[in-house]
């Protein structure tokens, strides 16, 4: 009974009526959508980072398609138990630990490029039959991993601001359907300077930092204000860089 009054909101027509008739909780809807992109941008880096394992464009936008419903499904369910995922630190943990691991082993692999050959190639075979499930299905698994673990303060946060499931779901799904566009972009321009590659390998050691820093008993939560100036300051360093080198290469040839 307790699970269905949890829910009860989200299944009441005139809840529904209401929140997309009136003009205030639209107000409250395109805050939500605000805050949820900009608490997502640590998302949106992790999940152009990841989908870059898969060969083809094609595979990697499916991948994010796939982990688009798959985490609006995710986010139908925390809502409803919002108030009590302030007790899942675990999840953040696990989250951490995961982050620290996909740096670690892209720069470990950058610099070992023979030993990352040798795993990929000779054994190739011998790994797949290993796995339950295909790359493409890995991707997005560990896609959906991610919505998890950065979906719960995007919920907390959504709830502190509306009471109301229904506004915080519309927010929170519009929301995750712009930060999806801007993990599309992240991917295009890594197209353009490979060098965002590392950089976002760097960055998702730092957001592993923030989560594991956010855990008790430390419970620092790094301003989203200064998170913001972080990747930004990042991405800059990252972009002068590459025309920097541009510009020597175009030098040296001359």
């Amino acid at each position: 009974m307790s699970i269905f009054n949890l829910y009860a909101p989200f299944f009441d027509l005139h809840n529904w009526e209401h929140v997309l008739t009136s003009g205030k909780d639209w107000m409250i809807i395109l805050t939500l959508i605000l805050m949820e992109c900009l608490l997502s941008v640590d998302n949106a880096v992790v999940l152009a980072a990841q989908t870059q394992v898969l060969p083809t464009k094609k595979e990697q936008e499916k991948s994010l398609l796939y982990g688009l419903w798959g985490a609006y499904i995710f986010r139908f369910i925390v809502i409803g138990i919002g108030t009590y995922l302030i007790n899942f630190w675990e999840i953040k943990l696990a989250g951490s630990i995961y982050l620290f691991y996909l740096s670690f082993k892209f720069f470990y692999d950058q610099h070992h490029p023979e030993k990352a050959a040798h795993h990929e190639h000779p054994h190739k075979q011998k790994k797949q039959r290993k796995h339950i499930f295909s790359l493409f299905w890995r991707t997005v698994i560990s896609i959906e991993s991610m919505d998890i673990v950065f979906s719960i303060d995007s919920v907390l946060a959504a709830l502190a601001v509306s009471d109301n499931p229904v506004v915080v779901l519309i927010g929170g799904m519009i929301g995750i359907l712009c930060m999806r566009g801007v993990a599309e972009i992240i991917i295009k321009l890594m197209e353009i300077i490979p060098e965002l590659q590392p950089m976002a390998y760097v960055l998702i050691g730092i957001i592993a930092l923030k989560l594991l820093l956010a855990l008790p008993p430390l419970h620092y939560e790094m301003p989203n204000v200064a998170f913001a100036i972080v990747v930004f300051g990042v991405l800059g360093i990252t972009v002068i860089f590459h025309f920097w080198k541009i510009k020597r290469h175009g030098h040296k040839h001359m």
